[in-house]
């Protein structure tokens, strides 16, 4: 049985535990501290928690504040107001000056379901991707969560790290070890590359294994770091495989997909296809109602390398 963990949850957990050894790590929220787990963060360290209210611009002025003052800051709403509702406060105030705020955002994609589009962030990693200096993350399940965290607030510089709604399947053990900028080999393969981010990993790894039934060798990567992106990871994908799928939780434009193309074009022209959401809003549905609507289940991962194959280059 496959074990599930949200990834908010894990992130909340993790936030208490860095609080009990750094004393200069403060949290604030807007309003939202029960659904973006903070509230655990506030529960322990009161005098270090900060409920901005419904305004998260304010909350990303007073974020550049502390940090100003010495301060490691997380900063937590939901991905769609963090992105799109204050990106020129994210602009002015984090990344011109460079300062030491981790932007923590959970309900990201559309998985947050029944909210509906107005809830849905499927714009946030361009948004955060246009911003220099800032460092994007997307991880597969809890366990990542907790490891980006820790190496989150303790780098130095702006974050962008993108979390879930729904508790999503573990991919890794509590031995795994994040490291930042670098992609994970899930699964080798020779015949087509799979690179996925967020609950796509796990998607990605079923439908590997459901291909390999069929004698189609996939090899899945993780790209949790969109930012920097692993290069190197990729060019040898393309090298040692001649295809490559891309799939996330997000608009076919400027989130993964985009930044992948840009370096297959560059160093290594192979046949790509993208798995994602296309130029529109999603409708209120349930999370998987949503992904199956989208195009983004495991059956859709398997059609999508199935047709790719064939349009090899072999030299």
């Amino acid at each position: 049985m496959v074990t599930e963990v949200s990834t908010r949850e894990a992130y909340g957990k993790v936030l208490v535990e860095l609080g009990k050894t750094n004393p200069n790590i403060v949290v604030l929220d807007a309003d939202l501290s029960h659904s973006t787990m903070t509230r655990l963060f506030a529960e322990t360290f009161p005098e270090r928690f900060f409920n901005c209210g419904l305004a998260e611009q304010n909350m990303i002025g007073i974020s550049a504040g502390l940090a100003a003052s010495g301060k490691t800051v997380f900063a937590s709403t939901f991905a769609v107001f963090a992105s799109c509702r204050c990106f020129d406060q994210l602009r002015m105030c984090l990344s011109q000056p460079k300062l030491n705020v981790k932007i923590v955002a959970t309900h990201g994609g559309i998985t947050v379901g029944e909210d509906g589009f107005s809830h849905h962030s499927i714009e946030d990693l361009a948004l955060f991707c246009s911003l220099p200096g800032f460092t994007v993350v997307v991880p597969a399940d809890a366990i990542e969560t907790k490891e980006a965290v820790k190496i989150a607030a303790g780098t130095y510089g702006p974050f962008y790290i993108r979390l879930s709604r729904p508790r999503t399947p573990l991919v890794y053990d509590e031995n795994y070890t994040f490291t930042l900028g670098k992609a994970v080999t899930m699964r080798p393969g020779k015949d087509a590359t799979i690179i996925a981010i967020g609950i796509m990993v796990a998607k990605a790894l079923q439908a590997a294994q459901a291909l390999a039934a069929e004698g189609i060798d996939c090899c899945v990567i993780n790209m949790p770091t969109l930012k920097p992106l692993d290069e190197e990871a990729i060019i040898k994908a393309a090298s040692e495989t001649g295809a490559i799928i891309v799939a996330e939780e997000h608009l076919k434009h400027g989130g993964l997909g985009s930044r992948v193309a840009r370096v297959v074009a560059r160093e290594k022209p192979v046949p790509m296809a993208f798995l994602g959401i296309k130029d529109a809003y999603a409708k209120s549905g349930k999370p998987e109602e949503l992904l199956q609507r989208h195009g983004l289940t495991v059956k859709d991962i398997r059609q999508a390398v199935k047709s790719l194959i064939p349009k090899k280059v072999f030299r």
